[in-house]
């Protein structure tokens, strides 16, 4: 009897449509709420939000996530306040995907995507660096590092009130690419 049973199964479900994903040709949208890939974002002005402060890595159940603060002076600067993360892997052979690394980050500096994608030909390039991980600068900032906004403290930019880059920091940044630019070599 359990035979005839089974039977019935199979023959119901064969005449139903075909579920078919045709993944790399047609991509699906994905949940809002998704955890994908990591980034760090930028303030408006494009100073980074990360602070050096190692919290994502201490939550990571994975020990997937490494990094190593430095301070900020006053000519490279690269995000407001004292420090900075110099140094920021993170590798997705181990990484799990939990999003602990985000709710431990007193920032906001590390959220996720929903880029899904993270296949590679080799291990070596599953370990993100900081610049791979890093947004993009967007109009109406500027790469760090420059320093910020005259007039603020950390406390405005945390605050949400840097709206953007301003004159002043585009004339230092101007100023400092001529002399950052490698001198040609007289032959």
């Amino acid at each position: 009897m359990p035979k005839i049973a089974g039977f019935g199964v199979t023959f119901g479900t064969m005449f139903r449509g075909k579920v078919t994903e045709y993944y790399p040709y047609e991509k699906l949208p994905t949940a809002p709420r998704y955890h994908g890939r990591h980034q760090l974002n930028r303030h408006p002005d494009g100073l980074e939000k990360c602070i050096g402060c190692e919290l994502c890595a201490w939550a990571c159940p994975a020990d997937a996530i490494y990094v190593e603060g430095a301070d900020n002076t006053e000519t490279e600067r690269f995000s407001p306040g004292e420090r900075y993360g110099r140094v920021y892997q993170i590798n997705y052979l181990r990484c799990i995907f939990c999003g602990l690394c985000i709710e431990a980050c007193p920032t906001r500096a590390l959220t996720m995507t929903n880029e899904y994608e993270l296949a590679g030909p080799s291990r070596a390039g599953l370990i993100y660096e900081k610049q791979d991980l890093l947004g993009p600068v967007l109009p109406g900032m500027l790469p760090a590092p420059h320093p910020m906004v005259p007039g603020t403290t950390e406390k405005d930019y945390y605050r949400g009130e840097v709206k953007g880059a301003v004159p002043e920091q585009e004339a230092w940044v101007e100023a400092r690419r001529g002399q950052d630019e490698p001198a040609e070599e007289l032959s």
